[in-house]
């Protein structure tokens, strides 16, 4: 298959028309379109095809009981997607949306099971990108979206990223540019009693809570066990399986700054005696202080967009640089550091050493 490539956007940052209608009509025939968003580039399909969603699950390799997201153009185009709109999803749709919140509902009937992965829940969001929201806008479908990637790898911030793992596997690439955020979005449950966060993103639990009161997160967030995690079953994207990871081997050192340093050296020097290429990644505070020729900062450790915008482009760097172990220090606060770790850790398989 030929993958078609073009620019989303003109010279002048207008939107380039005629790619956008050509993904539109793509979608319409229920191929595969790659698109940027304001988090990370997304392989877009018919989200009420179960062809499409299954031609999503082979070009990834994408195991088929965890879901796709369903991204829309408006809010009104909910609707028909859910059995019902609650009136805290309706207000988180109005204070976030266009933005990085996906919300879980009660799927209707005409939302496949192939889409949802078995499950009888859908995940939604609108993004925040206008040639995203345009693309959906003229194929008048909702679209299903993963990242574009190839399954567990890290997830594509440029659309050479996505050029990479699916040339000629899916019809088309719309090149947005490097994006915005840099990691997926927030993922909320809003089904049961009490809002629900799945995966942690951009938008925050405290903005969550400001909104809705008590807003709590899942159980499986809080595991650091490869066993236990291999047992969760997937409420949505990325919850049980190995997601983001770089092909080193990814070890995170986590505890007192000077002990960290001093652990992530010594390892660097015993791998390196065993003929392996080390690689560690850190923050711009320490990156001198390391003794290994691979060292690559994500930014000042106080800036977490800088840290979250980095992250993804960083492992896949390492993988270009043909690395063979990575050590890396660890990002953890109550905003956005939570998201970043979550991401850290699945990409590193949970291996964590504590120091």
């Amino acid at each position: 298959m030929e993958t078609v490539f073009e620019k989303a956007y003109l010279e002048n940052d207008e939107l380039n028309m005629d790619a956008i209608s050509k993904a539109a009509a793509f979608l319409e025939e229920e191929k595969l379109v790659a698109f940027p968003t304001e988090t990370v580039y997304g392989l877009g399909g018919n989200a009420l095809s179960k062809d499409a969603s299954k031609h999503i699950y082979a070009a990834k390799g994408r195991p088929s009981d965890n879901p796709l997201i369903v991204h829309v153009a408006d809010i009104k185009s909910v609707y028909p997607l859910v059995k019902e709109l609650n009136e805290k999803a309706k207000m988180l749709m109005e204070k976030f949306w266009p933005g990085p919140l996906t919300i879980i509902l009660n799927k209707s009937d005409i939302v496949p099971y192939e889409t949802t992965g078995g499950l009888d829940t859908v995940a939604l969001r609108m993004p925040d990108n206008k040639a995203a929201l345009k693309m959906i806008e003229l194929s008048e479908v909702p679209v299903a979206a993963p990242s574009a990637n190839t399954s567990g790898k890290p997830s594509p911030t440029k659309a050479e990223h996505v050029y990479e793992d699916l040339d000629g596997k899916i019809s088309m690439i719309l090149d947005g540019g490097e994006v915005g955020i840099g990691i997926e979005s927030t993922i909320i449950d809003m089904t049961g009693d009490i809002p629900t966060i799945l995966r942690p993103g951009y938008v925050t639990k405290n903005e969550l809570s400001k909104l809705l009161g008590e807003v709590k997160y899942d159980e499986a967030l809080l595991i650091r066990d490869k066993e236990k995690a291999k047992k969760i079953v997937p409420k949505a994207p990325g919850m049980k399986y190995r997601h983001y990871a770089p092909k080193a081997d990814f070890i995170l050192i986590e505890g007192d700054e000077e002990k960290v340093i001093e652990k992530i050296n010594e390892l660097v020097t015993e791998y390196e005696n065993k003929g392996y290429k080390t690689g560690v990644i850190c923050q711009d505070k320490t990156k001198d202080r390391y003794k290994c020729e691979n060292v690559i900062s994500l930014g000042n450790k106080e800036n977490e967009v800088t840290i979250s915008h980095n992250l993804y482009a960083t492992l896949r760097e390492f993988d270009k640089r043909e690395t063979d172990y990575i050590f890396g220090e660890t990002f953890m606060s109550d905003n956005l550091g939570t998201a970043i770790m979550n991401r850290m850790i699945k990409a590193a398989g949970y291996q964590i050493i504590d120091v």
